[in-house]
């Protein structure tokens, strides 16, 4: 076992699967002891029905809602960065007083996040086109480079739900197709850092999340 697993309870780790880049597990669990709490709590606490599974629907389905009960009340909200870029120009050989200065408005505008608190970030891609963890990866980059955050934690389907999307049927396994959210779209985003290298804990959904899941 690689030493940052040690630092996640085992109840976690039987019933993710996880991914540390750049030492997000040691950075959270040492940094910011109260938010790696309370993550590692929501994650013990969170479980899904059948029924989340097979209802209609995307991102907007049970599968967030249920993660939102838990960690909005704890003061974790969705939060957007915008920012205006100020250009000095500084000529000769003093340079200590710019010779022109102008401002690019909204040179950062767009980019949320789920959940954020302090300097630790938290998102979730249940269900969505592949497309959108390059929209959360360049987010979480943005956050990242601008000193909001420190480290971040992206939550996505593990490619094990698949025995309980066939379990399901023709229409449920159609509905998570490859072209969706889950953990073989977002990793080789992420092994060509495409999130700038901000520390990432990646929590994988696994079957064993699922209360009414006989292994059938």
């Amino acid at each position: 076992m690689d030493r940052w697993m040690e630092l996640i309870p085992e109840t976690i780790r039987s019933r993710y699967d996880l991914y540390n880049f750049n030492s997000a597990v040691e950075i959270l669990s040492q940094t910011h002891v109260n938010a790696f709490a309370e993550i590692m709590d929501t994650l013990d606490r969170f479980q899904m029905e059948l029924s989340d599974i097979s209802e209609k629907g995307g991102n907007e389905s049970n599968v967030p809602k249920k993660l939102s009960a838990l960690l909005r009340p704890l003061g974790w909200n969705e939060t957007e960065i915008a920012g205006d870029l100020v250009v000095r120009l500084l000529e000769g050989k003093s340079r200590k007083a710019p010779s022109r200065e102008f401002q690019l408005s909204d040179f950062i505008s767009g980019h949320k996040i789920d959940y954020v608190k302090g300097e630790v970030a938290v998102d979730l891609e249940w269900n969505s086109k592949d497309q959108t963890f390059d929209r959360d990866l360049y987010a979480f980059r943005t956050f990242f480079e601008c000193g909001v955050i420190s480290c971040g934690v992206l939550i996505t389907r593990s490619e094990r739900l698949n025995t309980v999307f066939d379990f399901l049927g023709y229409e449920v396994k159609k509905k998570y197709g490859a072209s969706t959210t889950w953990m073989g779209k977002l990793l080789p985003r992420i092994h060509a850092r495409r999130h700038g290298g901000c520390p990432l804990l990646v929590v994988g959904i696994t079957p064993e999340t699922i209360s009414d899941w006989k292994g059938e």
